[in-house]
């Protein structure tokens, strides 16, 4: 929701793709060579994305989501974005390990690695008061947007890892991997228990996966999308629908921007899309300094 971002960084927002971040623009040619991985992939903020990064010159993208034909429309979008960058895709459910593990692998198979890991795949039910609230529905949220963000990450690290030692060892960058978060896991609003829980435990995922694996050249991004009439933004009360005024390739845009190396410093962290990326970088010391945009309890002795 843009027109409360400054609650979080009181800098400049955008509503769609601008210069800085434009994948045929300051961007061109940033995903030269690359593969990347896509999850929710066949529509919406998914799908733009992989166009983004065939404008960005991504020699392969492999998108998965649960509808083959949305899918084979996304790869059809990407050769038409760069006739240059090959695509596949399979149809998978990203609550299954079985099928995200098979997913990576084909990728692996077919395109021999995976350089970008974007975990785009999400769920939001009916908004319901938790005594109200049904069980299955509610554990729902949790199933796709936490189990199935560590699916991919699980999945996709190995894979990850070596890009990062690879592209090091040639004085590149690599091993970058989105998360869909949402400025959702910042606020506490009645009946959004379930989603916004399960979207504030992706951002401290994220801090582990930093944590655990920053040693092994992973750069990790919890990344709101801005507000998007997706499916998923229809699906919050209709009052809140004012707010869906961002266009996907905001979002899109934005993930080939954290892929491309200026944002590695800020890694491990929650970033919103609707930020402008200049201001972002002329805030760099601050936000290293005083540890901003983490999961914290802070209190004032």
């Amino acid at each position: 929701m843009s027109s409360i971002q400054s609650q979080f960084l009181d800098i400049p927002s955008h509503h769609a793709k601008y210069g800085a971040i434009d994948p045929q623009g300051a961007l061109k040619g940033s995903a030269s060579g690359k593969v990347v991985f896509i999850s929710g992939a066949s529509r919406g903020i998914g799908q733009a994305t992989a166009v983004a990064f065939a404008q960005a010159g991504a020699r392969a993208i492999y998108i998965t989501a649960r509808s083959e034909g949305a899918l084979q429309e996304t790869c059809d979008l990407v050769r038409q974005a760069n006739a240059n960058t090959q695509c596949a895709f399979s149809t998978c459910d990203v609550t299954k390990a079985d099928q995200v593990e098979a997913a990576i692998a084909d990728c692996i198979a077919q395109f021999g690695g995976v350089d970008i890991a974007d975990a785009n795949a999400g769920f939001l039910g009916p908004w319901a008061k938790i005594g109200e609230s049904d069980p299955e529905g509610w554990w729902k949220n949790w199933e796709v947007n936490l189990r199935g963000a560590y699916h991919v990450i699980r999945f996709a690290l190995p894979h990850l890892i070596e890009s990062a030692k690879k592209h090091e060892a040639e004085g590149q960058t690599g091993g970058h991997l989105i998360v869909m978060s949402s400025i959702g896991a910042q606020f506490l609003m009645p009946g959004a228990s379930d989603y916004q829980t399960s979207k504030h435990a992706i951002n401290r995922l994220v801090e582990f996966v930093q944590s655990d694996h920053g040693d092994d050249g992973i750069k990790c991004f919890a990344m709101h999308p801005g507000g998007v009439a997706t499916d998923i933004g229809h699906a919050m009360p209709e009052h809140m629908h004012e707010y869906l005024v961002d266009e996907p390739d905001l979002a899109a845009s934005f993930v080939v921007w954290l892929s491309s190396g200026q944002a590695d410093w800020a890694k491990g962290r929650y970033l919103s899309a609707n930020w402008d990326v200049e201001a972002i970088l002329a805030m760099k010391d601050r936000i290293l300094e005083d540890d901003l945009l983490v999961n914290r309890l802070r209190a004032k002795v």
